[in-house]
């Protein structure tokens, strides 16, 4: 064989290595892109599942946490809950933003953590009994790697409003730094008439906890309203 009828060879046989390195050097950046977003949320809940629950890590400003452990922003400072949306545990579709002139009950929840059972049937007790007040219950089930423990976990404590599945966290992440963002399983926030953030707590929640949370937004505008908080 002659050497100009060999080149045609070497050079088929350089493209195909070229693009064998190609592919495993996309492979490998994609690996990481996954390994970020899951290192990222690690870091993020770095206080899961505990029933105790912190005021969050330093340098948070524009909101005050309470001897209760419920951190809380004036009207005026608070942040922009960001887009939640996506598929829930049952396969639906629950888009927080659908939810504007209603105050939003936001809980992130693992079916793996303990203090996530403990406080299951009180949140849904206040549901029940809040929900034709203009509020709505919806949850954030992180870290299950299938959604058959999830709608398990449903099944047994009885909850009836939706949960979006988040294996990875991502959407917690969408949170800005510094605000009410959840900082742990279980991270329980109030979403004010107007889609900003009002309180947070990173504890398992009593009933009575979870009213004395929820009670004085309930107070800034009827049922009904669809309109900004006076």
């Amino acid at each position: 064989m002659s050497a100009a009828s060999r080149a045609p060879l070497r050079s088929n046989r350089s493209n195909r290595t070229a693009a064998r390195a190609f592919d495993r050097g996309r492979a490998r950046a994609r690996s990481r892109a996954v390994l970020a977003v899951g290192a990222a949320a690690a870091a993020l809940l770095v206080s899961a599942c505990s029933s105790g629950g912190t005021s969050g890590g330093g340098g948070q400003t524009g909101f005050v946490t309470g001897s209760d452990g419920i951190a809380t922003a004036k009207e005026g400072e608070r942040a922009d809950a960001p887009d939640l949306s996506g598929e829930t545990v049952d396969g639906g579709q629950v888009d927080v933003a659908d939810y504007r002139g209603k105050i939003v009950v936001l809980n992130v929840w693992g079916s793996w953590c303990g203090p996530c059972r403990a406080e299951a049937k009180n949140l849904e007790k206040v549901y029940q009994d809040t929900k034709d007040q203009g509020v709505q219950f919806v949850g954030i089930n992180t870290r299950d790697t299938s959604t058959g423990p999830a709608r398990a976990f449903e099944k047994n404590y009885g909850v009836t409003y939706p949960s979006l599945y988040d294996p990875s966290g991502k959407l917690l992440l969408r949170f800005e730094k510094g605000t009410l963002n959840p900082q742990a399983i279980p991270s329980t926030l109030v979403i004010d008439r107007d889609g900003k953030v009002a309180a947070r707590t990173l504890q398992a929640l009593s009933e009575e906890k979870l009213r004395k949370m929820l009670d004085p937004y309930l107070a800034d505008g009827s049922a009904d309203s669809d309109t900004s908080e006076k």
